[in-house]
């Protein structure tokens, strides 16, 4: 491993949402009902919004070949038809845990605080460079645990959302390992010179910090 990749590996191992105080009683089992479907409620505006982002980043891709890989993100989130993909996923998440899904394609509920790190990631994503958008992507490299410890978190401590619903967090366990191992390879080609590389290390600090945002935000709609 080169000094750069620790240095890319070291930024979620120290800041991803993973450590948040949200996400620790998460799966410590300490959130109540009305905690949870907040979450899954102001979460969903972050999923919705992947494509988007990823729609961002697939027009600065310059050949086919990227333009195909990054391509699979989106259809991995909006399916291929209707009925499909991670965004269908979490609408039934939210189903399965009292959410009725027109309440959450409504988005009136979402807090502020979660539409402007949204904003912030999808803006990063619009108007940054190619090497900054790929690189905030890799907060994706922590993504595989923390859907494990999330499903076997649910499946200990909230047995009152039926299985079915959990299914996002099932297959995005394989999709984050494909996904990061590909924006890896990307950044660490791309990132020549000591400034691109401390551009990617700080966006993907941003990216970090966007998930922080968010749950901040919706720990504090509880108080």
């Amino acid at each position: 491993m080169t000094p750069f990749e620790a240095e890319l590996r070291a930024v979620p191992q120290r800041h991803y949402h993973h450590l948040h105080p949200f996400n620790l009683r998460m799966h410590a089992g300490e959130l109540g009902k009305e905690e949870l479907r907040t979450w899954v409620l102001n979460r969903f505006h972050y999923q919705r919004h992947i494509p988007v982002k990823d729609a961002h980043i697939l027009a600065k891709l310059e050949t086919p070949e990227l333009r195909r890989m990054w391509l699979r993100r989106i259809q991995d989130h909006d399916g291929t038809q209707p009925g499909e993909g991670g965004i269908e996923r979490w609408l039934r998440l939210g189903e399965a845990a009292g959410i009725d899904r027109e309440r959450l394609l409504s988005g009136e509920e979402v807090l502020p605080g979660v539409r402007m790190a949204v904003d912030g990631y999808v803006n990063l994503c619009r108007n940054g460079s190619v090497l900054e958008a790929v690189a905030a992507s890799l907060t994706e490299l922590f993504a595989p645990d923390l859907m494990r410890t999330r499903i076997a978190a649910f499946d200990k401590h909230y047995p009152w959302i039926d299985p079915e619903g959990l299914r996002y967090f099932q297959i995005r366990v394989g999709q984050g390992r494909q996904d990061s191992g590909e924006a890896l390879a990307l950044v660490l080609d791309w990132a020549r010179d000591r400034a691109d590389q401390r551009r990617a290390v700080e966006a993907l600090r941003f990216k970090c910090e966007v998930l922080w945002a968010l749950l901040d935000a919706v720990a504090g709609a509880r108080r």
